[in-house]
């Protein structure tokens, strides 16, 4: 790459939980000949997805090469954050050939690649794509299903379910910007589940959009690197509800960061964050906890009622056990979080 090419970034974009992490390590396992670099964006002080890729660092994308922006959504701080982060990735001595880009679960990413046509930097990188992940298994369930008759139905199966919140209008705006679909979980989702998350995304895009189904992030790196997209040259093309906007606004959404002692029962743990989405709505948790007699960290990921745990790596100097939490605002009560994680 000559220092006049554009240097190519994916946006990855998605819901909660739905695997942006997991597809990045796979492109960090598989750079197919390229320098790669990471920009996390978390919601929340602490730090997980960040911890968990720079563990997959190696000659290809080195430590310094995964950098985290915590505690606000980077289409909000694009001057203060985003532009910096950007050149200080342009500055080093060895240049990445791509940088990959994971956006918060919260973030609108059309206010993201506006940010691209800043002066600073609309000369040295492109949108090489927008690739938004849905959890095929969710979307199958008619989770953001515009659907009134839909709608209605799942809610006389659920009372807890209000589609009108603004997660659908998350969900929305990141089909609308993509260029590509992954559908995440797809051994969850199975086929008929598949199916029905294919026609509700294609009923929400506002053009035709290639969908594949994927599992645990595999997939061939060629088909979502490389697309040469030049989204920001494209916006047009990418409707959203926040356009005509000056700005757009996270209030909806809150998080809270729990700090744990040590452990004995991973099990008793996954029980009360279950507990947790089903008596107050909590939308996400992550972190990291100790485990008494075990060095190794225990990496706990929760959507909703779904909760998976393994031990990542071993401790380092600070063996902190601490998740972080994310609902909607109305439905956040940090001392009724920790009663039922803590007592």
């Amino acid at each position: 790459m000559t220092d006049l090419a554009k240097i190519p970034v994916t946006v990855i974009t998605g819901f909660l939980g739905s695997g942006k992490t997991t597809l990045i390590r796979h492109l960090l396992a598989h750079p197919q000949g390229k320098r790669l670099a990471v920009l996390v964006n978390e919601f929340g002080t602490v730090g997980v997805d960040g911890d968990i890729l720079r563990a997959c660092a190696d000659e290809n994308c080195p430590e310094e090469n995964i950098v985290e922006l915590a505690n606000g959504c980077i289409c909000c701080t694009v001057a203060d954050d985003f532009i910096p982060t950007i050149e200080a990735l342009l500055a080093m001595p060895t240049r990445p050939d791509h940088i990959l880009i994971e956006t918060s679960g919260l973030a609108l990413p059309k206010p993201l690649l506006k940010a691209f046509d800043w002066p600073a930097i609309r000369s040295k990188i492109t949108v090489d794509g927008v690739i938004a992940l849905a959890d095929a298994e969710a979307v199958a369930a008619g989770r953001f299903a515009p659907d009134v008759d839909a709608v209605q139905a799942q809610r006389a199966a659920d009372d807890s379910l209000d589609h009108d919140t603004p997660l659908a209008e998350v969900f929305e705006d990141q089909i609308a910007c993509a260029d590509i679909v992954l559908l995440t979980k797809a051994d969850l989702a199975g086929t008929d589940g598949l199916d029905a998350a294919r026609a509700a995304i294609l009923a929400e895009a506002p053009r035709p959009l290639p969908m594949i189904a994927v599992t645990e992030g595999t997939i061939d790196p060629t088909l979502i690197l490389g697309l040469g997209a030049a989204a920001e040259d494209d916006l047009a093309a990418r409707p959203s509800h926040h356009d005509g906007a000056d700005d757009h606004e996270h209030d909806d959404f809150d998080t809270v960061v729990i700090d744990l002692p040590e452990i004995a029962d991973p099990e008793d743990l996954a029980t009360r964050i279950r507990r947790l989405a089903r008596e107050q709505e909590i939308l996400r948790v992550k972190g990291h906890v100790a485990v008494a007699g075990k060095p190794m960290r225990l990496l706990v990921q929760a959507v909703g009622e779904r909760v998976r745990h393994q031990y990542d790596r071993p401790w380092g100097a600070d063996r902190r056990s601490a998740l972080v939490v994310i609902a909607e605002h109305d439905h956040i009560d940090p001392a009724a979080i920790r009663k039922v994680l803590l007592d």
